[in-house]
C-alpha cells in the first residue's frame, strides 16, 4: 500500500502535459501492478499517476484525479472492475482498457463501451494497440466536444436551438453537399435513381455492387470505391472490405471476442464488421 499512497501522492500534484495519456492501474495482485506500470513508464508519452489495489480505491481516484485512461483489471474482491466503472458517471469516466486474465467478460466489457479488453500476460504489441485506442476515442471526444461548442456559438446568432441546427446538419440542409441526392443504377437498358438516403447497405458481388435499399435489391457495375465516393461519409461507412452501411439503420452492436462486431440493421439484417475496420464503432455511438 505505501507505493500506492506514494504514486497517488504524487500525481495530486501533476499537471497535465500536453500529449502526454494521465493513467491510473487497477489489480488488486501487487505484483501485476508494478508490471504494467514499469511497462507504462517507459513510454515518454504515457504517465502513471496512480495505482489501485481495489474498485473502490480507484472508484475515488478516478474522479478525483481524472485520468485520461484506467487499466482496470476485472476479478477484484468486494466490487469488481466491471461494477466498478458502472459505478462512475459517464461524463467522468476515462477511457477503459480491461485488462484480464479471462475472456469470458469481453461482450460485457464492451456493453459498457470499454475501449478495449487485453488478456494478460499483456504483449508489447497489444499494449501499444491499445494504447493507440485510446487516442483515437480520445480524439474523436474532442472533435465531439468542439463540434457541440460551435453549435451552441452558431445558436446565439442563428436564435435557433443546437440541437435543430444538428438536425439541419444531418439531414444536409445547412451548407452545399457534393454527394448527389440519388443514385443512378444502370441495368438491363433502364436507369433507377435510387435516393441515397433509403439505401440499407451494399456489398460486393465480383465486379457488381448489391445496392439494399427499401426490400430490393439493385445491382450496378461499379467499384465499391467509386461508389464509396458518390456517398455522403457522414451517413455511410465502410466496415469491410466489401460492405458499406447505411450508419442511420445500425440498430445494435454486438461485440465478439475474436475482435469483430456485428451490426444488426432495423430491418434485422446483420453485417459484420472485420477487425481491421473496428475504430469505425465510434461513428455510430
Amino acid at each position: 500500500m505505501n507505493g500506492t499512497a506514494d504514486t497517488s501522492s504524487k500525481a495530486a500534484d501533476t499537471v497535465k502535459r500536453a500529449g502526454v495519456l494521465r493513467a491510473i492501474v487497477v489489480d488488486d495482485e501487487p505484483l501485476a501492478r508494478r508490471g504494467l506500470r514499469l511497462r507504462l513508464e517507459q513510454l515518454s508519452d504515457v504517465e502513471v499517476i496512480a495505482e489501485c489495489s481495489n474498485g473502490r480505491e480507484a472508484r475515488e481516484k478516478i474522479l478525483e484525479l481524472r485520468p485520461d485512461v484506467a487499466f482496470v483489471d476485472i476479478q477484484m474482491p468486494v466490487v469488481n472492475g466491471l461494477e466498478m466503472v458502472q459505478q462512475i458517471p459517464v461524463e467522468k469516466l476515462p477511457q477503459v482498457v480491461f485488462v484480464t486474465a479471462y475472456d469470458q467478460y469481453a461482450v460485457e466489457a464492451f456493453e459498457i463501451n470499454a475501449v478495449d479488453y487485453v488478456l494478460k500476460p499483456i504483449e508489447d504489441q497489444r499494449l501499444t494497440l491499445a494504447l493507440q485506442r485510446v487516442r483515437e476515442k480520445l480524439a474523436s471526444a474532442d472533435i465531439a466536444s468542439q463540434r457541440e461548442q460551435l453549435l451552441e456559438a452558431v445558436a446565439d446568432l442563428t436564435q435557433e436551438s443546437p440541437e435543430e441546427l444538428a438536425k439541419k446538419l444531418a439531414a444536409g440542409e445547412l451548407g452545399g453537399s457534393s454527394y448527389p441526392d440519388k443514385i443512378a443504377i444502370k441495368d438491363s437498358g433502364k436507369i433507377t435513381l435510387v435516393p441515397a438516403r433509403e439505401i440499407d447497405w451494399i456489398d460486393a458481388a465480383g465486379d457488381y455492387m448489391c445496392v439494399h435499399a427499401n426490400g430490393e435489391t439493385h445491382v450496378m457495375r461499379i467499384t465499391m470505391k467509386e461508389l464509396e465516393q458518390q456517398l455522403d461519409p457522414k451517413l455511410f461507412q465502410r466496415i469491410h472490405r466489401s460492405t458499406i452501411v447505411n450508419l442511420s439503420r445500425v440498430r445494435e452492436i454486438c461485440a465478439h471476442i475474436n475482435g469483430e462486431y456485428h451490426l444488426v440493421l432495423n430491418n434485422g439484417e446483420r453485417l459484420k464488421m472485420s477487425r481491421s475496420y473496428k475504430n469505425k464503432v465510434q461513428h455510430f455511438l
